[in-house]
């Protein structure tokens, strides 16, 4: 891999020059110096504005997690890919190398095929914060399967809606979930939503809280039975760069919850781009995100684009509060963080809390914080600057969503100047613009309008329908 991480601001200004006065050049650089590829592509990107159609690295060969794990292994086998941070932290952490983590993706890729699952069919993932999930996902990658993973802890319902607009095979659960001191039970959430949802044939389950559950003969499975007797070796899928990789429900926040398909090739660059650049991401460091993978932040900066880099990731199964208000900082100086991304909520939450709990770890190894999910307000921004970064992290206040698959506007840290509550500069490739109601370009300073892209990004993608996503 060559190195693309933006150094300073003279560089960032050249990157971004460059991406603007020709991005199909500047991204095809990128793809080619940074990933493994099973074939070339012949167009880097094919788009029609009006019919607002877009494809990336169109016929291209390759498989995401080739690039996750496989590549990894020569030169970072033993490295640890995944530092597990259990709920209760009495119960001891694991540390899963790139070499545990692809014999666990390659015996769960074959419990899937086993099951019957192929390359095309969705399997939804309903799951807690622990590393099954992340092998589950890696696992559908591999085989070509498109994962939906649906936030555990959504109701029957809220499950059922998913597993049936996406025609979901298979569901991935588990027996039930940790949450701070309460246990919760996630199969019989499942068995309520599959009394509708009849496209199911199989259903795996992972033990966890050992609760009492009931297992329906023919359909459910218990994934440890399965997965003892799987074969460590898997012959990785070749995907089509515009194949599905996942779809992902947006909250429904607005609406009916839309799902948004991501797929391969453009998803992966743009990813595994912005991980590294706007988390200052070096060989050495440990980093965490505290989403849950249930939402693109998880998707996108807990698995897939620290996995891209070689990194180290933190998957963390409880709450900032539990069993004390102290539980991020007591993470943090466990693991020797370096970067720690978070939510504003988050942030307020905890900044209502005496100071002391967070004064009394040494969060010393930080060295970049960052924002996301909603805009910050200037008292977060402020009581995280001084408390948690001490006055010598930069802040990387985010904004991306959902459709748009990475980070698109961030400060860059020991980079970009930053600002309170301020997302500050587009990243490199990334053309935003103003517009009115009738899209008419707006221009000028202090004005509002509509934030709009003008150009394709490769993270960039449709709803599962195959419409494109709106902005």
């Amino acid at each position: 891999m060559r190195n693309y991480l933006i150094e300073d601001l003279p560089h960032y200004f050249e990157e971004y020059k460059k991406s603007i006065k020709n991005p199909k050049k500047f991204w095809d650089k990128i793809a080619d110096q940074n990933f493994v590829w099973y074939q070339r592509w012949s167009k880097v990107v094919k788009y029609d504005m009006n019919e607002a159609k877009i494809a990336w690295f169109k016929g291209a060969k390759l498989n995401i997690t080739k690039n996750c794990l496989d590549r990894h292994l020569s030169v970072r086998g033993e490295k640890t890919a995944i530092i597990w941070e259990p709920n209760d932290p009495k119960e001891e952490a694991q540390h899963i190398s790139y070499n545990e983590l692809y014999t666990r993706v390659n015996k769960t890729a074959n419990v899937l095929r086993d099951m019957g699952i192929e390359k095309g069919d969705r399997v939804c993932i309903y799951l807690p914060m622990i590393p099954e999930l992340a092998v589950a996902m890696l696992a559908c990658a591999k085989l070509g399967a498109v994962h939906s993973v649906i936030f555990a802890g959504f109701s029957a319902s809220a499950v059922s809606s998913r597993v049936n607009d996406c025609g979901a095979k298979m569901v991935i659960t588990s027996d039930g979930s940790y949450r701070g001191s309460k246990v919760l039970d996630l199969k019989s959430i499942v068995d309520e939503a599959l009394e509708k949802s009849p496209s199911v044939k199989k259903v795996l389950v992972v033990k966890r809280t050992k609760n009492e559950i009931k297992m329906k003969d023919g359909r459910d499975f218990w994934m440890e039975d399965l997965y003892e007797k799987a074969s460590p070796d898997f012959v990785t899928v070749i995907m089509d760069a515009e194949d599905p990789l996942f779809i992902l429900y947006t909250s429904g926040s607005t609406g009916k919850p839309k799902g948004m398909l991501h797929t391969c090739a453009g998803y992966m660059v743009y990813t595994a781009y912005t991980f590294k650049n706007v988390f200052n991401y070096k060989e050495n460091d440990i980093y965490w995100c505290t989403a849950d993978i249930g939402w693109i932040t998880g998707h996108s900066y807990i698995l897939y684009g620290p996995l891209l880099n070689g990194a180290t990731t933190v998957i963390f199964e409880g709450v900032p509060t539990y069993p004390e208000p102290d539980r991020f900082w007591e993470v943090i100086e466990k693991h020797k963080v370096t970067q720690f991304y978070t939510a504003p909520t988050a942030i307020r939450s905890l900044a209502k809390e005496s100071s002391e709990w967070v004064d009394k770890h040494d969060l010393s190894t930080l060295k970049v914080i960052g924002s996301v999910g909603e805009p910050i307000n200037d008292e977060a921004w402020h009581w995280f600057n001084d408390h948690v970064g001490k006055k010598r992290c930069p802040i990387v206040d985010t904004w991306w969503q959902t459709e748009t698959g990475g980070i698109m506007i961030s400060p860059l840290p020991f980079v970009t100047p930053t600002k309170p509550t301020y997302a500050t500069l587009p990243l490199p490739g990334i053309q935003p613009v103003l517009m009115d109601d009738k899209r008419n370009e707006i221009m000028g300073n202090q004005v509002t309008g509509n934030l709009c892209i003008r150009f394709p990004w490769p993270g960039n993608r449709k709803n599962h329908l195959g419409r494109p996503s709106t902005l």
